[in-house]
């Protein structure tokens, strides 16, 4: 299907949307063979509930949000805890690259909207993963210039706020139902586009287009 609007802006989450999200794998790395095989899983599922709640409350850094995330979880799971794990996981997350795919998407939609990010990573962390993409934004919006994390729906007013847009200007692209498409539907955001990577159930009665490739984005945006 293709939107019939012509949005001023495609915004984008960047984290396991257009950059591999891999904080699971720093995790099991930095945790090493403290994290018994038979409860990771169930551990990092924890970790990513308790990242979400961690961003509900007042803004702290993004370490913060790792370190609290893992505290409580090593806590909980009753792991063993050391006092650099937290800022190991946060150093690797620079690090990470785009999915297949996503640069030459996003240089094809560049072409004809402009590319907006909205994104929980901080200042420093943004500026070299939005580097990784290897694309032209117009935008880019980070929790820290924020002060609040999405899911918080002021992450969504902020935005249509710096844009100078309504709600009906613009096309959200998100993997993440919990962080972005919930609350950008509250905010009466309409064009919205799951793209699904696997990691979150599809929730289809918000209302949105659900692509499996970056390919087909371009393709609903009609560019």
């Amino acid at each position: 299907m293709q939107f019939d609007i012509e949005p001023r802006f495609v915004t984008f989450d960047m984290n396991g949307t257009l950059i591999r999200f891999r904080i699971n794998d720093a995790i099991r790395a930095t945790l090493g063979s403290r994290l018994p095989d038979e409860v990771a899983d169930d551990f990092l599922r924890a970790c990513k509930v308790y990242r979400v709640d961690e961003c509900l409350g007042e803004y702290q850094s993004f370490l913060d949000v790792v370190g609290s995330s893992l505290a409580r979880a090593t806590h909980r799971f009753g792991i063993e805890a050391h006092e650099g794990d937290a800022k190991a996981v946060y150093d690797q997350i620079p690090t990470w690259g785009p999915y297949p795919g996503v640069t030459d998407a996003l240089n094809r939609l560049a072409a004809s909207y402009p590319l907006v990010i909205v994104t929980n990573s901080d200042n420093a962390h943004a500026a070299q993963l939005v580097d990784n993409l290897r694309a032209p934004f117009d935008t880019v919006i980070t929790a820290e210039e924020m002060g609040v994390y999405k899911p918080r729906l002021r992450a969504f007013e902020y935005m249509l706020e710096r844009l100078g847009a309504a709600p009906h200007e613009v096309v959200h692209v998100s993997a993440s139902p919990t962080y972005d498409l919930r609350p950008a539907a509250a905010m009466g955001i309409t064009h919205k586009v799951y793209m699904d990577r696997g990691f979150e159930h599809d929730e289809n009665w918000l209302g949105y287009e659900r692509i499996t490739d970056i390919a087909d984005l371009p393709v609903v945006l009609g560019a």
